[in-house]
């Protein structure tokens, strides 16, 4: 998809929920390509590769096993990122508003690593100036409850930043914090994003990027499912990554937050939401 008023170009992935591959302002890829670490799991190394993926709808960070399994299935586990990654999307549909603004939807049918089954049903809007937007439709379409996590990597090759890079947000101490926070080849912070938030939505800015002629990045997502803002970093060997990461749960096991009621589950026919907005500000 083609934004018609700024020189973005973006790639969905099909055979993968229609997560974000490519994207390209003014010629230069924002993801990260090659620069990512693997984890030894094939779908989450494609993934990352790409501008935006999706964790869930499941399960979110790495492997945990899964509640409830008998003795004889006790090795039966959640896999890295949830079980979406990989699952194709079924009949995509484009279609072109009057105004210029590319609509693109799509159905995946993802089998839960519990044995169940849930649809998500997905719609971007990409507007003339290149504000991208993301409404998720989460669907329990088993027999069974199930209690949906989810988290958004917006994905970004760091070779683009600066020392001057830094990420700003009402829900960060002091409004603001340096891209490479903390200490080390890699980190990461998890922390509540109400603060400051208008009309149930959370900002946060992430710039100015020089390897992209001083762009600045503008994440706006819906705390009504995603009440967390994770980042990550990483830099190590091939691996040069930084992502914002809109989060369905803070960073606990499954028994912590099973305990704290903070697992909630969707009955069989019941829909949650997501969504976020990605916008690109000039210099």
């Amino acid at each position: 998809m083609q934004a018609t008023g700024i020189d973005l170009a973006l790639a969905f992935d099909r055979g993968s929920a229609l997560d974000l591959g490519p994207a390209r302002l003014d010629g230069i890829d924002l993801a990260p390509g090659l620069a990512i670490p693997s984890d030894g799991d094939p779908r989450i190394d494609h993934a990352l590769q790409g501008l935006l993926f999706t964790c869930g709808p499941d399960h979110i960070r790495h492997p945990e096993p899964v509640e409830g399994r008998s003795a004889g299935d006790s090795g039966a586990r959640y896999p890295l990122h949830g079980s979406l990654s990989a699952t194709p999307v079924t009949a995509p549909q484009r279609t072109q508003a009057a105004d210029g603004t590319l609509h693109l939807s799509g159905m995946a049918e993802i089998a839960l690593a519990d044995g169940g089954l849930a649809r998500l049903h997905r719609r971007w809007q990409l507007a003339p100036d290149g504000t991208l937007s993301l409404s998720d439709s989460l669907e329990n379409a088993g027999s069974a409850g199930f209690a949906p996590m989810m988290m958004y990597h917006i994905n970004l090759g760091a070779q683009l930043f600066g020392p001057q890079t830094r990420v700003a947000g009402a829900m960060l101490e002091e409004g603001g914090l340096g891209w490479h926070f903390g200490a080390g080849e890699s980190s990461h912070v998890c922390l509540p994003a109400a603060s400051g938030a208008q009309d149930g939505w959370a900002s946060v800015r992430l710039g100015p990027l020089p390897g992209a002629g001083g762009a600045w990045l503008q994440l706006d997502f819906a705390l009504e499912g995603l009440p967390f803002l994770q980042m990550w970093r990483r830099q190590s060997g091939v691996a040069n990554v930084f992502a914002l990461e809109p989060a369905s749960h803070r960073i606990a096991r499954r028994p912590v937050l099973r305990e704290a009621g903070e697992l909630v589950d969707l009955a069989p026919g019941e829909r949650r939401n997501f969504a976020l907005r990605l916008a690109v500000l000039r210099a």
